[in-house]
């Protein structure tokens, strides 16, 4: 996604501000549609975690990727040029808490399926430990003379 500043919808904050003062806040225009895009693909993301469609957070993870490097390389040229507007700062920080929630939730997901497979397959914790895995996903058998495989 091709980010402009020029492209900006006119009911941003900074043209709402824009209206108010005669001139928008520095960055604010420019740094509006970077933090929309990184919204608007955690949004997705998320709802792409709701319908447990793995493609469809494979995706969506790779364009939050994406808008978050941009958000970034924008915000840093910002930084560097006079501040960034502390309402972006804000609706930034609140997609990072967001994130990190996401996160959290997708590791006790997977903490709780480690925990289900566990009962259903004893074998396989056992395995876990080691950390190694066969081709049919059963951990692989340690040698009887105490040597590791590596």
């Amino acid at each position: 996604m091709a980010l402009h500043p020029s492209r900006a919808p006119v009911s941003t904050p900074a043209a709402r501000v824009a209206d108010r003062t005669g001139e928008p806040p520095f960055g604010a225009a420019e740094l509006e549609l970077p933090v929309a895009a990184v919204e608007e693909r955690l949004t997705a993301l998320g709802l792409a975690l709701h319908q447990q469609d793995p493609q469809a957070v494979e995706r969506e993870a790779a364009g939050l990727h994406t808008a978050l490097a941009i958000a970034v390389a924008y915000f840093a040229r910002a930084a560097q040029s006079g501040g960034v507007p502390a309402a972006l700062r804000h609706r930034l920080a609140l997609a990072t808490g967001q994130m990190a929630a996401q996160r959290e939730a997708l590791s006790r997901a997977t903490a709780s399926l480690d925990r289900a497979i566990d009962v259903l397959i004893p074998g396989v914790a056992a395995s876990r430990s080691v950390g190694l895995y066969s081709t049919s996903g059963h951990g692989t058998r340690r040698s009887g003379r105490g040597s590791a495989l590596a």
